[in-house]
């Protein structure tokens, strides 16, 4: 049955499937996503896609289980980390250079830093969402370009919805802005 979603900012996530890389057994979760203010699907390309996630099952506790969260109405936080940030991160393209783009997922149990970030590779996550266009199937990696693109043209519409009610500082709430996660395949 499909979760209510919140009224305000909503990325909404249905996990679909897990795919296993042969190669090395590695497996992730995949599933797609969509951006709504108030109910209303946004238009754009970085505004629905695809995103990745660690193994399941979801699980919220302990602390670095190295499992995806549980589905579930998570708020979100602007991040303020070393490696991922919401406002003033690195405009160099590299995958190496820091700190990158990101999104807090607060009240996750005993789970930590859980972010939105971007992806490259198979996954770049421990419990954490990748954005990205598609994951056909295992062999198919994550462009970090595409996918730092759609974080940060995230963030621009989450700033753009909330307008002078977007934090102006790293590591607080974010008012009104949601994560919905559905799905435990």
């Amino acid at each position: 049955m499909p979760t209510k979603l919140p009224q305000g900012w909503v990325l909404h996530v249905i996990r679909k499937t897990t795919q296993k890389r042969p190669s090395d057994g590695k497996v992730r979760t995949v599933g797609s996503y969509r951006v709504l203010h108030d109910g209303v699907p946004q238009k754009g390309s970085w505004a629905s896609g695809t995103v990745a996630e660690s193994k399941g099952p979801g699980k919220n506790k302990p602390a670095g289980n190295g499992h995806r969260i549980e589905a579930g109405t998570y708020p979100l936080a602007t991040q303020a980390g070393a490696k991922y940030v919401t406002l003033n991160f690195s405009s160099s393209l590299s995958p190496k250079v820091y700190p990158k783009p990101g999104i807090e997922v607060l009240k996750t149990g005993e789970r930590a830093e859980i972010l939105i970030h971007p992806g490259i590779g198979f996954l770049a996550s421990i419990g954490c969402l990748n954005l990205c266009k598609s994951l056909p199937n295992a062999a198919e990696g994550i462009d970090h370009l595409g996918s730092r693109e759609r974080v940060i043209e995230v963030i621009l519409d989450l700033k753009r919805y909330l307008g002078s009610k977007f934090p102006k500082h790293n590591g607080k709430p974010i008012p009104n802005a949601f994560i919905v996660i559905e799905g435990e395949p």
